[in-house]
């Protein structure tokens, strides 16, 4: 209920309506089997003074998430982030090949919205992205 007066308010979390989840899912579904990709492990960087800062890691769910992939308790500041998902161990630990040893999502929080998130769609040799909410 929180999230939803503060987006009706258009108040933003960097103004102090801190959502009640986390300000940054990401999924990550499998195309070749059109499912979802439990067990991948996935880091989440900051990029400050040229440098890349490691802030939290995980694994997906069984539907492929991690629902809460930044820091507890903290607003996610205006910046550049990363987002690096292990594509390569998770298809070797099912004896599958694939093209990308990782997939690197490199995006911009510009303070506007209170929740990212960060969908990953996988093949072994091919990967894509989007902005999602």
């Amino acid at each position: 209920m929180r999230r939803l007066l503060c987006l009706m308010l258009g108040v933003m979390a960097t103004q102090g309506c801190v959502a009640d989840e986390n300000p940054l899912s990401v999924h990550v579904l499998n195309t070749s089997t059109g499912l979802p990709s439990a067990n991948v492990s996935v880091t989440l960087d900051k990029k400050v003074d040229g440098q890349w800062l490691p802030l939290a890691s995980g694994f997906t769910d069984a539907q492929g998430r991690v629902k809460a992939l930044y820091p507890e308790q903290q607003s996610m500041p205006i910046g550049v982030y990363r987002v690096t998902f292990n594509t390569g161990e998770w298809y070797e630990k099912r004896g599958e090949q694939t093209f990308f040893p990782e997939a690197s999502i490199v995006f911009t929080v510009d303070g506007k919205l209170a929740h990212y998130h960060i969908p990953l769609l996988i093949s072994p040799y091919g990967y894509s992205t989007y902005r999602g909410n």
